[in-house]
């Protein structure tokens, strides 16, 4: 079911997120598929929708900068130097996953992806479910990622329990993926934030 994205829609989202049911949402980047991540149950469902390996980990996104302290251990300087520069942005930024997250989000890395999404509606929507929400895209493994509700109802229907629609997706590329567990930053993924650009960036710390 498509609903209109309203501070008004926000606490049906929440109830089904608290149920441990599945939304689509448009992000900062492109759609994605959210849930609670603390709901084992409720990540797994992700994945079974997207048809995705279990050994690839999905992201989440916060609405504010101090949720990071629930879903990480701690933070090195160059994720507290690139958070501080690049957030709120499209860059995701990997940390040593707090103890008590599901195997299906961290899929055994002991490592999660988290961004702080450059949308103010976004970010109202995830403080509405508790200020963390998965991410991951909202397309089936092979599939091009979602860039409007209609494109999510086409993957997946009524497997979906709610679909926001934030309108269309503000570019075609997804965030850009660092791994900065350690010092030394290493690039996952280039997307909407260039690599260059966060060379430049570490650089400047």
């Amino acid at each position: 079911m498509i609903i209109s994205e309203s501070s008004e829609s926000f606490d049906r989202v929440a109830e089904v997120i608290k149920a441990g049911g599945i939304i689509a949402f448009r992000t900062d980047t492109l759609y994605g598929l959210g849930a609670d991540p603390f709901n084992p149950s409720a990540v797994q469902k992700i994945k079974q929708l997207k048809g995705r390996e279990g050994h690839k980990p999905i992201l989440v996104v916060i609405s504010e900068r101090a949720h990071v302290a629930r879903l990480l251990t701690r933070q090195t300087n160059s994720f507290e130097h690139l958070s501080r520069k690049f957030w709120p942005g499209a860059l995701t930024i990997i940390g040593e996953a707090a103890a008590d997250l599901p195997g299906e989000l961290t899929a055994g890395t002991k490592t999660l992806g988290v961004r702080l999404p450059d949308d103010g509606r976004v970010r109202a929507l995830v403080e509405a479910c508790g200020g963390a929400l998965t991410a991951t895209s909202a397309n089936p493994a092979n599939e091009l990622p979602a860039r409007s509700a209609l494109d999510v109802e086409q993957y997946f229907g009524d497997a979906v329990d709610l679909i926001v629609d934030g309108g269309a997706a503000k570019t075609d590329q997804p965030s850009t993926v660092v791994d900065a567990t350690t010092e030394q930053v290493m690039l996952i993924r280039e997307g909407a934030v260039p690599w260059a650009q966060i060379e430049t960036g570490l650089r400047s710390s």
